[in-house]
C-alpha cells in the first residue's frame, strides 16, 4: 500500500487498519473461494514450506541448498554509544519483536506443478489452494491471514505460462533498489545453490523490469528468458513453478549472497574513480535528506570528498565507485546498498533520524568487513515500537560529523 507524503507520519495506524481488513475480509473470501474454483483465494496457508511439500506430495518438491548457520553480531561502535538496536542486535540469542532471527535460515527452492504467483508480492500457492507462507512474507505480517492476498476475493485475471517460471519476486522488489538487488538478483545464489542448471532452463522469469536499474541487474547477472512483469490483483500460473526462498527476510546479508553478488557483478577492470564518497539525497523534505547538507558539504569537499546521486548513474558504475572507495558518508538509503562491492575495510559513516535506525545496511557492511560507525541524529528518542519514522529526515550539527569523518580519515592520504 502506497500513501502519499503528507500522510505518510500516519502509516503505523494505516498498518495496523489494513491488516485488521485484510484479516476480516480474508475469513470471508476463504469461505466465498470453495464456490470459486481455481479463481478463489487460497484457502489455508503453511508456515513452512516443508509443510507445503508434505501437504501435497508429488505436486510440491523441496530441494535443499545450505544448511541453517548461526550469524554472531559483533559490537558497533557510534554516536549514541550503545543505541539500543545495535547493542540488541549484538547481545541478542533467541528471536524478538526487535531482532527477528538471530540465524541464517536454511535455503531451498521451491518447485510447484501447477503452481500460481498472485500480485506485486508474487504469493505462492499451489493447486490445492494452500498460500505457502515462507516463500510469501510480506511487510510487517505474521499472521498468513492478514497477508495482502486476502484483500481481494479472487487472484484476479490469471496468465498461463507453459514450461518452467522462475519467480525472483517478492515484497519490495517492485519498488526499492535495496530490495532488488537482495530479494531479487541475490535469490539467484540460492538457486545456483539448489538446481544449478535451473536459470538456463527456465523459459519465463517473474521479476520486475520496469526500471533502468533492475533491467540493468537483470543484464549483469545473466537473466535472459522472458520476463513477466508481476502486476497486483494478477496472478501468472506454470506448469513447473520454481520459487527460491529468501535467506533475507530478516536483512541480514547473508554472506553467501553478498559472495555472490560480488563474483558475478565485478567491477570494470582498471576503473579509476574518487577515494571518499559523500552520498546525497537531495533536498526535498520528508526523504531522509540530511538536513544540514548545504553547511557540511564545503567541508567535506575540503577534505577530499566527491558528491555523488547513486540513482544517477547506471549500475555499473555504481559498482565501480563504491569498490574504489576507501571512505563513504552518507544518511541511510537503498543507494548505500552498493557497499556490497566495496573492498574490505572500507570505512562507513552511516547517518540517521532519531526516530528510524534501520540495520539493512549495517548487516552488508558486516558482510564485506567494513569499518563501519553509526550517528543517530537528534530528535525524539526512539526505542522499540518508535522506530517507525521511516522517511524523517536526519538532522544533526556538521561539527558532530565532521569530528567522526575526521576520525576515520587518520591515517589515509588524500
Amino acid at each position: 500500500m502506497s500513501l502519499p507524503a503528507w500522510l505518510r507520519p500516519w502509516w503505523p495506524l494505516f498498518k495496523r487498519l489494513h491488516r485488521a481488513a485484510t484479516f476480516v475480509l480474508g475469513c470471508l473470501f476463504r469461505v466465498l473461494s470453495r464456490l470459486l474454483g481455481s479463481r478463489g483465494v487460497p484457502v489455508r496457508a503453511t508456515e513452512r514450506s516443508s509443510d507445503t511439500a508434505d501437504r501435497e506430495p508429488g505436486v510440491v518438491v523441496l530441494h535443499p541448498g545450505r544448511a541453517e548457520q548461526p550469524l554472531p553480531r559483533p559490537a558497533t561502535a557510534g554516536v549514541p554509544a550503545g543505541h539500543w538496536l545495535f547493542a540488541a542486535v549484538h547481545t541478542t540469542t533467541e528471536p524478538t519483536a526487535v531482532v527477528p532471527a538471530v540465524d541464517l535460515p536454511a535455503t531451498f527452492v521451491l518447485e510447484v506443478a501447477g503452481g500460481r504467483l498472485s500480485g506485486d508480492y508474487a504469493a505462492t500457492t499451489t493447486p490445492g489452494k494452500v498460500l505457502d507462507h515462507e516463500t510469501s512474507t510480506y511487510f510487517g505480517v505474521e499472521d498468513w491471514r492478514e497477508h495482502p492476498i486476502f484483500l481481494r476475493p479472487t487472484l484476479g485475471p490469471t496468465e498461463h505460462v507453459p514450461g518452467t517460471v522462475l519467480s525472483l519476486t517478492t515484497r519490495g522488489t517492485s519498488v526499492n533498489y535495496y530490495h532488488f538487488l537482495y530479494d531479487a538478483i541475490g535469490r539467484l545464489a540460492v538457486l545456483e545453490d539448489a538446481l544449478p542448471h535451473a536459470l538456463a532452463q527456465a523459459d519465463a522469469v517473474v521479476v520486475p523490469h520496469r526500471t533502468r536499474y533492475q533491467k540493468q541487474l537483470l543484464e549483469l547477472a545473466g537473466v535472459t528468458a522472458r520476463l513477466i512483469e508481476p502486476e497486483r490483483g494478477r496472478t501468472v500460473s506454470a506448469d513447473r513453478l520454481l520459487v527460491p526462498s529468501n535467506p533475507n527476510w530478516a536483512l541480514q546479508a547473508p554472506p553467501a549472497t553478498v559472495r555472490w553478488l560480488r563474483e558475478h557483478l565485478p567491477p570494470t577492470p582498471g576503473a579509476d574513480g574518487p577515494r571518499r564518497l559523500y552520498v546525497t539525497r537531495g533536498d526535498t523534505p520528508r526523504t531522509r535528506r540530511y538536513v544540514q547538507e548545504a553547511e557540511l558539504w564545503p567541508e567535506l569537499e575540503r577534505r577530499g570528498f566527491v558528491r555523488i546521486d547513486p540513482g544517477s548513474h547506471t549500475v555499473q558504475e555504481q559498482i565501480d565507485l563504491f569498490h574504489g572507495a576507501e571512505v563513504v558518508v552518507s544518511p541511510h538509503g537503498a543507494g548505500l546498498s552498493n557497499l556490497t562491492f566495496s573492498r574490505p575495510g572500507v570505512r562507513v559513516l552511516e547517518m540517521f533520524a532519531s526516530t528510524y535506525v534501520h540495520l539493512g545496511l549495517w548487516s552488508i557492511c558486516q558482510a564485506v568487513d567494513a569499518d563501519y560507525r553509526y550517528l543517530v541524529g537528534d530528535g525524539p528518542s526512539g526505542g522499540p515500537g518508535r522506530n517507525s519514522g521511516v522517511l524523517d529526515d536526519v538532522s544533526v550539527p556538521p561539527r558532530t560529523v565532521l569530528d567522526l569523518v575526521d576520525d576515520m580519515l587518520r591515517g589515509l592520504h588524500q
